[in-house]
């Protein structure tokens, strides 16, 4: 079994050393980083080997502010929110910038775990105290693409890759990676086909 390298990034040390020492425990994780604030995530995600970055929301430099660079950045890490509120506005805010998950820190090591794995399975992960009105929240706010972004998502939708599009468009591919972070924040989607799937139904 391959195993899910991890990465906690949480201004609290014994929050985060709590989460790394239970994690740790669990049989297919390895916790391969730790870190406090907004740079400390982008320099961990750049490393090419997190799978999963769990990210506080209020963090210095802002939990939810690094999610369009780190997902820009290592678009195979799937970023994991941890908060200790309940608002929704935050939660939207959120998935709409990329991340893959919101989980409240009540939650328990085992449920943590089924966070992670559900992730990593390339499936949204709310916790279920957030997810109805999150939901709702979500299909309530639609955000519109402009012509650019628009024409990225029609060649995504054909299931072209960044770099078919990027010559499609006569554009570099660091360009299109730019637009797709966008559309996934405004389309509230967390990869590539959910984004497709979510934008032919608005159409």
């Amino acid at each position: 079994m391959t195993a899910i390298s991890i990465a906690i990034v949480d201004d609290h040390p014994l929050f985060r050393e709590g989460v790394s020492r239970a994690l740790s425990e669990v049989e297919d994780f390895v916790v391969v980083g730790e870190g406090a604030s907004a740079d400390d995530a982008a320099r961990l995600a750049v490393s090419g080997r997190i799978d999963v970055l769990l990210l506080d929301v209020s963090m210095p430099g802002g939990g939810i502010e690094a999610i369009s660079e780190i997902v820009a950045r290592s678009p195979q890490t799937k970023v994991l929110m941890l908060t200790a509120s309940e608002e929704i506005d935050p939660l939207v805010a959120a998935i709409r910038r990329g991340a893959a998950g919101y989980v409240v820190k009540g939650i328990g090591s085992r449920g943590l775990a089924e966070a992670i794995r559900t992730v990593v399975g390339g499936t949204r992960y709310i916790s279920p105290s957030m997810r109805a009105k999150a939901e709702k929240s979500l299909l309530d706010r639609p955000a519109s693409l402009t012509p650019r972004e628009t024409e990225v998502m029609e060649l995504v939708a054909e299931g072209l890759t960044n770099k078919h599009i990027a010559r499609r468009l006569n554009l570099q591919e660091k360009t299109i990676k730019h637009h797709m972070t966008e559309i996934l924040f405004k389309l509230g989607a967390s990869n590539r086909t959910e984004a497709a799937i979510r934008w032919r139904e608005s159409a």
